[in-house]
């Protein structure tokens, strides 16, 4: 799509956003149930969509992808009208007789960039929620997930016109025509690197961004843990759709005390859930291309491997891999790793894990596996993260009654469920002051009775 069709559809969304239709509740929830119902028809065909850009099985395909998405559109349906009403808040005796409230206001024309990785999930749930606050929406999906673009494509178009919802495709060239554009707001998944492009045009039209960005999230096992859990759930988190999560666990930080332990653990969670052979399990995706696959082997030293570190080009397939006896001075230290490798470090107090995490970029998510709940609670309050899990990994994400973030450098806002509207929402503060009544003291001229009346009311 070039850049003069790009500017037409904002255009026309613009045109239609000001026409006053997305402002009526109902219409709001016609379009969610009109989504939701649309997607439930197509259920077989975003799995296989989704299968075919990322090898995911149709199993996490629903729990990870269609499934929560049709959980966040059950959730603004139910909660769309109450979420839209104006709320009355005190009015402080100066400004009698008044009437003070907040009106949930859409922003207008909103731009929704989506990454690679969960294509299906990260596209419509960001759409849901706009739509839910009553913004028009120009939804830009990867150009590395291609199946799953049709089908949203696909999906969009039968349940919306262009001047409301409409999906652009391409890569970078489309990237850069939209970002030429003035939207209202901009909603962008995906790495640093673009992010903070993505923020740079924003500021050229000082529009406000949300950022969902990545990182290297720490998984803190304590000696406390019960490590055949621990490792159950790690596991689960860490391969999941091949590690290609930003809230996956980046790596282990564990008591020096049970680092033998918990490897002997996670390799047996590995056996168990994947196979004696995952390269060959059905249900084990792939890398989403051979430029992130390359990278990925590249992570890998031979030498600390103690578990997989197999792979296989032709179907860009690579084994659910453990490294031990990394340092932070390693290669796969330096970046987020996106991808199925553990590595194992360890720390001697608690403390000393507490500082090495607060002097890194602040990470998307943190997990911290303990049977004590004093460590717990000193780990969650004394380091800055995003959000995460005491005693599992990734599910804090999984439920519209809490926002989910980054912070720092992974990220800025929030959305799911009410966070999500008052992300596409800006709260006008109005005051409706009464006519029957009008006090005199603050005009001028001004005299020593308003003068004490002045120092009566604001104190």
């Amino acid at each position: 799509m070039n850049k003069d069709a790009i500017h037409n559809i904002v255009e026309k969304q613009r045109r239609f956003f000001y026409s006053g239709k997305t402002l009526d509740v109902e219409f709001r929830i016609k379009a969610l149930k009109k989504l939701q119902s649309c997607i439930r028809d197509h259920e077989s065909q975003i799995n296989e969509a989704i299968r075919a850009d990322l090898g995911k099985s149709s199993f996490e395909s629903y729990m990870c992808e269609t499934g929560l998405v049709l959980s966040e559109l059950s959730y603004m349906i139910k909660h769309v009208r109450e979420f839209s009403v104006e709320k009355t808040v005190h009015t402080p005796l100066a400004q009698f007789h008044s009437r003070s409230f907040v009106k949930p206001s859409p922003y207008g024309v909103v731009l929704v960039m989506s990454p690679w990785n969960y294509p299906f999930l990260l596209s419509l749930d960001p759409v849901a929620d706009a739509i839910a606050a009553g913004n028009t929406v120009v939804l830009k999906p990867s150009a590395y997930s291609p199946e799953t673009s049709k089908i949203i494509c696909e999906i969009v178009r039968e349940c919306f016109p262009e001047e409301f919802v409409s999906v652009v495709t391409g890569g970078r060239e489309e990237n850069t025509c939209l970002l030429e554009e003035h939207f209202d707001y901009i909603f962008f998944t995906g790495s640093q690197a673009v992010g903070r492009e993505v923020m740079r045009r924003a500021s050229e039209h000082l529009t406000p961004v949300t950022l969902e960005l990545g990182g290297k999230s720490p998984c803190i096992v304590e000696k406390t843990a019960d490590l055949k859990l621990a490792s159950k759930r790690i596991v689960f988190g860490k391969y999941l759709n091949c590690g290609q999560t930003c809230v996956a666990p980046d790596y282990i930080l564990c008591d020096s005390e049970i680092k033998d332990s918990l490897v002997t653990q996670i390799q047996k969670q590995i056996r168990k859930q994947f196979g004696k052979t995952p390269l060959a399990n059905p249900n084990y995706g792939k890398i989403i291309n051979r430029k992130h696959f390359d990278r990925i082997c590249g992570l890998i030293e031979p030498g600390k491997v103690v578990y997989g570190g197999g792979s296989n080009p032709e179907t860009l397939q690579i084994e659910p891999t453990v490294m031990d006896h990394v340092t932070f001075e390693d290669k796969v230290m330096q970046e987020e790793i996106f991808g199925p490798i553990m590595p194992i470090l360890t720390y001697t107090s608690l403390d000393e894990a507490i500082s090495r995490i607060n002097n890194m970029a602040h990470p998307l998510a943190l997990y911290i596996f303990t049977s004590d709940k004093a460590v717990a609670k000193k780990v969650t309050s004394a380091c800055s993260f995003g959000g995460g899990c005491i005693n599992d990994t990734i599910i804090h994400l999984a439920t519209s009654e809490m926002g989910f973030g980054g912070f720092g450098e992974s990220g800025m806002g929030a959305y799911h469920g009410k966070e999500g509207f008052r992300t596409f929402s800006h709260y006008k503060s109005i005051v409706d002051k009464k006519t029957w009544l009008d006090l005199p003291m603050r005009y001028q001229p001004y005299r020593k009775l308003n003068d004490k009346l002045i120092h009566f009311f604001l104190k």
